[in-house]
This record gives structure tokens, sequence and C-alpha cells, in this order.
């Protein structure tokens, strides 16, 4: 199975961390927030990854080359500008093929183990939730005690970035137009084929500086024990 890590994105909630250094090269406990990634895929038994790459996005290649450092080979989707995040997967299409994927947003940090996921024969996504935040208490989706994601409903958890998809999900679109992923899963679970992994460990939505450095923190205070 391959994995697409999301990378693309402005940072502008970031700034002006940002400014300069594109966000996945940000530093967390020594070594830029992409590589936690490349590495937990590595772990998992997934050696191929795409990253879609804009803002600053030749950093980011020079950074992190081939991906042979971490155990992984990469391939690289770059946008001319921004495509949000069904857009982007849509563009990553001939690199990712029409089997199910691994979908990673690259300014989140979990512990979640990759290779615990998987997909429903006729779903188009499972996507791994997590409880509600201080910064988002209302959630985005509601799991019902069968495993299945709805829109509405409680109670609702929130989408942390992580899921395995269909490439179906998103093949109609039109290649190099901006599209959001949201509208394309309430189709999805209107129709009953998303299911959902409620995870229960550590995850972070890496959002701004002061999370940055709280997860800097965390992650020091578990690497002394």
């Amino acid at each position: 199975m391959k994995a697409m890590i999301l990378a693309a994105g402005l940072g502008t909630r970031m700034r002006p961390l940002t400014d300069h250094c594109p966000k996945p090269l940000l530093p967390v406990a020594d070594k830029p927030l992409i590589v936690h990634h490349l590495e937990r895929l590595a772990a998992a038994g997934i050696r191929e990854v795409v990253i879609n790459v804009s803002y600053r996005g030749e950093q980011v290649v020079e950074a992190l080359g081939d991906g042979s450092d971490y155990g992984v080979r990469i391939d690289w989707s770059r946008e001319d500008m921004p495509l949000e995040t069904a857009g982007g997967i849509r563009h990553a299409l001939p690199l990712l093929g029409m089997a199910p994927f691994l979908l990673v947003n690259g300014d989140i940090w979990t512990d979640l183990a990759f290779d615990r996921l998987s997909l429903t024969p006729g779903d188009l996504a499972t996507l791994v939730m997590v409880e509600t935040t201080s910064f988002h208490p209302r959630g985005d989706f509601h799991l019902d005690a069968t495993g299945r994601l709805h829109a509405e409903g409680e109670p609702r958890l929130i989408y942390a970035g992580v899921g395995l998809i269909d490439p179906l999900l998103v093949a109609e679109l039109e290649d190099g137009v901006p599209a959001k992923l949201a509208p394309l899963l309430g189709q999805a679970m209107a129709a009953g084929r998303v299911g959902g992994h409620h995870h229960r460990g550590h995850w972070v939505d890496v959002g701004t500086p002061q999370r940055l450095q709280t997860l800097d923190r965390w992650l020091r205070a578990q690497r002394q024990g």
C-alpha cells in the first residue's frame, strides 16, 4: 500500500515560523515534522510515499530527497498553486494509482499504528477519528456503534487527518482545479460508504506555534522516559 502526505499548504496559521520555512520542515524534537510521519510509515511497512508540495516546495524536496534516508521512496506531486485536499489527491493519482492508499495530513502528529487501519469492501474511505478539543469542540462527524461515519448525529468526533482512501472518491474531479475533501466525504457518508476508526491514543493538530511547542516538549519528555 502507498501513502500520501499532504504538505502543500501555505502554513498561514504558523506564521511567522513559516515566513521562510515550509511547515513540513518545522523542527519538532530535533527533526522536521514530516520526518516523524516518514519514520512511522516505514515502521508500518509502508515504503512508497507520495508528497504534494507547493509553497516553498523545492525546500521540502531538497531536504528529503528520494526518501532513502528514512526507509521509504518518495514521489513528488508538485502543485503550481495549492489545490486543497481533494484537488491535491486528484492531481497525485498518476503517482498513487487506483488502489486504496493511506492519507496523512502533514500538520498533525499521532502515535497511531498506521498498519492497524482497514477499508471495508465497497467503502470509499475509512477515517481516523479523535475526541473533540477546546479549539474544535463541535467536532466533524458522528461515528455510530457499527463503525459508520455520518455528517450528522451525536456525539461527534474530530477527523484526525489520517485515513484510508479509495481513489474513486476523487477520480471524477478535474485535474488542476482546487477542490475540498469534505463535500466528497459528505456525499460518500450519505451513501453509507465511509467507515471510522476511533483512535484514543496521542494526537496533536500542529496548527499553531503554541501547539508546535507543546508537542516538542511532550516528545522530549517521552524520550527522556
